[in-house]
């Protein structure tokens, strides 16, 4: 009769792998923490999948979205995530300068029909084997505001709302942008969580890509899905 101990951590990889793995300080680190009983499960795919330690444009390339959700401006995208989309997709026939016309003549109907009001708008971009669904940051600001992603994601999740055709669906983060920014009433970026409450709050359950720097959140815990769980309040509330 075996007496080896059904409790035994599981070992990850073969041979010494799992020792060769250890992580240290040196190299980029994240921790998950489990969050919700994996047991339990609701029709509809309640929560937000936060992908830690996975590449957004390895992803996509491989046929895994049929929509990604980012940002861009009128003025230049060549930084941005959605210029790198587009010369990456082979059946785009966008090229990033043309986008970026095409957004900044979109801006200048919009403020000649003075429907300003409804910033900042959502620029579809259809690439054949997928979209992109590009909140366009309104004219004259440096940056996104949370208003601005707060509004434009509730756009965002009506123009998802019963299509099939347009899931799965992936969003960046926002943070850590190179040419769009997102800020809060400090003009400093705000935390990871409000960014996902923005989302949630619209209505989006899809996917989302944390930006780079925060593959380094270690030692920090990090939660796979959002919303987090309560015990998360209970500790910020001094509760054991």
């Amino acid at each position: 009769m075996s007496t080896k101990s059904t409790s035994q951590r599981p070992q990850l990889y073969a041979g010494d792998g799992d020792r060769l793995m250890e992580a240290d300080r040196r190299s980029d680190r994240i921790v998950l923490l489990p969050g919700h009983d994996p047991r339990e499960a609701h029709l509809g795919g309640g929560d937000i999948r936060i992908q830690w330690g996975q590449s957004l444009l390895r992803d996509v390339l491989a046929g895994r979205y049929r929509t990604v959700i980012c940002g861009m401006n009128d003025e230049d995208n060549s930084r941005g995530i959605i210029g790198t989309l587009l010369e990456m997709v082979t059946t785009s026939q966008w090229t990033i300068e043309s986008a970026t016309s095409y957004a900044r003549v979109f801006q200048e109907s919009a403020s000649l029909h003075g429907r300003g009001d409804r910033e900042p708008y959502v620029l579809k971009f259809d690439l054949d084997s997928m979209l992109i669904l590009a909140i366009l940051r309104p004219r004259g600001q440096s940056s996104f505001t949370l208003d601005h992603f707060d509004h434009g994601f509730r756009t965002v999740s009506k123009m998802l709302q019963g299509r099939i055709d347009r899931q799965p669906v992936a969003s960046v983060s926002f943070l850590g942008a190179a040419s769009n920014r997102l800020v809060d009433e400090t003009g400093e970026e705000p935390p990871f969580e409000h960014v996902l409450r923005g989302m949630y709050n619209s209505g989006y359950r899809g996917d989302v890509y944390p930006s780079l720097p925060m593959w380094q959140v270690a030692p920090t815990g990090a939660f796979a899905t959002f919303p987090f769980p309560e015990s998360l309040d209970r500790m910020r509330e001094g509760s054991s």
